[in-house]
């Protein structure tokens, strides 16, 4: 089976009842969106990896491995895509378990196509933002390496919420040579706001903190 690349957004239909997926994927690729059926939730397995971008389209009730045992071997795994649950047992039970496992949402069979398709779209988009998100952090903490070591100190400052007179007490240099540093290091970091800076920054976490897989 074909992989899939971060620029093909895939509705992955995990639904052992042959029929309910057929019926799925008609409904989605009329719709204008790539699909690919699963008739278990190993056969699912056997094929994904996180590269591939999109959304899970998730039955509970299945032979074998169940909706919510694929929702906690994706989290063992650290890659779970956005999930959305269809099942004809939409008890509360069910609903909590989903929700706590990771899902996105929530419908009972029969779902309403109008509904679901505004689900998928949703669910598509959140991917598509986080899978941009992700790789916004990997090539600022790329650059982040570029950065002399007074730059990362007065990055660091700055982050700390000190201004530049207060930068230039602590380091010992002028206000005017900590402004050149902060042009210097924003230039390096491709951020032409600091509150971009600061948003990146926090983003990341501190040095070592390992960010979500994109």
């Amino acid at each position: 089976m074909p992989r899939t690349s971060q620029l093909e957004p895939t509705v992955f239909i995990v639904e052992d009842d042959e029929a309910v997926r057929d019926s799925l994927a008609l409904l989605l690729s009329l719709q204008g969106m790539r699909t690919m059926p699963f008739a278990s939730a190993e056969e699912f397995l056997r094929t994904w990896g996180a590269d591939r971008a999109g959304c899970v389209l998730l039955d509970l009730q299945m032979k074998g491995m169940s909706g919510l045992d694929l929702l906690a071997e994706l989290r063992r795994l650290g890659t779970v895509p956005p999930v959305i649950v269809i099942t004809a047992h939409g008890d509360v039970s069910n609903t909590r378990d989903s929700f706590k496992s990771g899902a996105v949402d929530f419908f009972e069979k029969p779902v309403d196509p109008d509904a679901l398709v505004v689900a998928i779209r949703r669910a598509v988009d959140q991917d598509m933002e986080r899978r941009a998100e992700s790789r916004e952090l990997a090539a600022f903490s790329r650059d982040l390496e570029r950065l002399t070591q007074r730059e990362r100190e007065v990055l660091e400052l700055v982050v700390g919420g000190l201004h530049n007179r207060e930068i230039a007490r602590q380091l010992g240099i002028s206000p005017r040579t900590v402004e050149v540093y902060k042009g210097r290091l924003m230039d390096k970091l491709g951020v032409r706001r600091l509150p971009d800076l600061i948003r990146l920054m926090l983003r990341l976490g501190p040095p070592g903190t390992p960010t979500r897989p994109g």
